[in-house]
């Protein structure tokens, strides 16, 4: 999965560049996203694990394959993980839009808090 995303990373699409340049950096509201981060058996596009938060620039190919996406979707939920698709048309056509609602997302979010002592932490697979 690492050599996936080290590839995706030098070989974004032009949404994911675009996105990218107002996530990195810690710009928005000082939260912390990667882009094409592995998580399991997965590659996210960007993610701020913080609010556990991931974030999906979707093209065309993705509403004739729905079915992966909803699975995919399910397996995130159900680790904790919040996921925000945007279409690529959004991204470019609506870029404020979409960083609001990033934003909200984030600060809606309750932040992570560690186990209670003696408690067990249990990490994604």
């Amino acid at each position: 999965m690492n050599n996936i995303a080290r590839l995706l990373r030098k070989r974004p699409t032009e949404t994911e560049k675009l996105l990218w340049r107002y996530l990195r950096s810690k710009q928005i509201d000082g939260f912390k996203f990667r882009r094409q981060q592995p998580i399991d058996n997965y590659v996210v596009d960007f993610v701020c694990f913080d609010k556990k938060i991931i974030i999906e620039v979707d093209g065309g190919q993705h509403a004739a394959d729905k079915e992966k996406d909803i699975e995919r979707d399910n397996y995130f939920k159900k680790h904790g993980f919040k996921v925000l698709r945007f279409w690529n048309n959004d991204v470019f056509k609506n870029i404020g839009g979409v960083l609001e609602k990033i934003r909200e997302n984030c600060l809606s979010r309750p932040p992570l808090t560690p186990p209670v002592k003696g408690g067990e932490f249990t990490p994604l697979k």
